[in-house]
């Protein structure tokens, strides 16, 4: 178990990467739908967020295949909304498409305990989460301090009475965690917790929720599907723990080195994968 953890308790989920086999599509998906801001683009790069914060890199990559239904990877990105009201906001884009006509599917809608969620998936299959948290008084918590969840029925017209309208995602949303799949869940557990130091909140059901500090998750794990063969194709490229000096960093790359995880310098911090073959980063904030 490692002492000092190599993710320490204040870093964050930063940005995510997604390999994209339509970059235009996706940047209008994420955009009218997730409320998102383009902040910069190319014939190949989107990068989008909220108030000059990148939350999401999109990458065209036209050769790379449909991930697959065998290979590990992304289950759901979750973006974070700061407030119930701006969830509402979110059901009413998902609905009307964001520009008043169409309508998207929602694939699921649920109350957590901890929060309340809307799940769905981009053109491309990527799964995604939009959710609020509630107050973190009134989160559930086990005799050791961990939490617990469970996953009830969201009331969706008691949701939108409670809209604000707002046509984007609001200053305050952020990437709040990542949710994957994995081929061997205890492996996969052993690397995020034991590796790493992220806290295990929750375990059950074939599934693994972990954080920093006393977060109720920043990642979640699941063997749901039967995924048997290492992350591969469209989707996930990567996703970022954010972490507050270069220190840190510099000690993840040192300790990643000595548990025999191969580790690449990248312009602002660094690169490495967890067993699975999914991208991971580590940066300054």
């Amino acid at each position: 178990m490692t002492r000092t953890p190599l993710v320490p308790a204040d870093a964050r989920i930063g940005r995510a990467a997604l390999r994209v086999g339509d970059l235009d599509e996706l940047v209008d998906f994420y955009r009218a739908i997730v409320g998102l801001t383009v902040q910069s683009r190319t014939d190949t790069t989107a990068t989008l967020g909220v108030d000059g914060t990148a939350l999401l890199v999109l990458r065209l990559d036209e050769d790379v295949p449909p991930r697959g239904p065998t290979r590990a990877g992304l289950f759901h990105t979750a973006f974070r909304v700061p407030s119930r009201a701006a969830l509402g906001a979110a059901l009413e884009r998902i609905e009307r498409d964001g520009n008043g006509a169409g309508a998207w599917e929602l694939s699921g809608a649920s109350d957590h305990d901890v929060s309340e969620a809307l799940y769905l998936s981009d053109p491309e299959g990527n799964g995604v989460e939009i959710y609020a948290d509630r107050p973190r008084d009134a989160w559930p918590r086990a005799d050791d301090g961990s939490i617990t969840m469970r996953t009830l029925p969201l009331d969706l017209d008691a949701l939108r009475a409670d809209s604000d309208g707002t046509g984007a995602a609001p200053s305050g949303t952020t990437i709040g965690h990542v949710h994957l799949e994995t081929t061997d869940l205890d492996a996969a557990r052993s690397f995020y917790a034991d590796t790493l130091g992220l806290r295990v909140q929750l375990a059950t059901r074939g599934a693994v929720f972990c954080s920093m500090g006393d977060y109720h998750h920043h990642v979640g794990l699941n063997a749901w599907n039967g995924r048997s063969d290492p992350a591969g194709g469209r989707g996930l490229d990567w996703f970022e723990f954010t972490v507050s000096d270069r220190a840190t960093v510099s000690d993840a790359r040192d300790g990643l080195s000595d548990a025999g995880v191969s580790v690449t310098e990248t312009d602002d911090g660094i690169a490495f994968a967890d067993p699975d073959g999914i991208g991971l980063r580590l940066r300054t904030a």
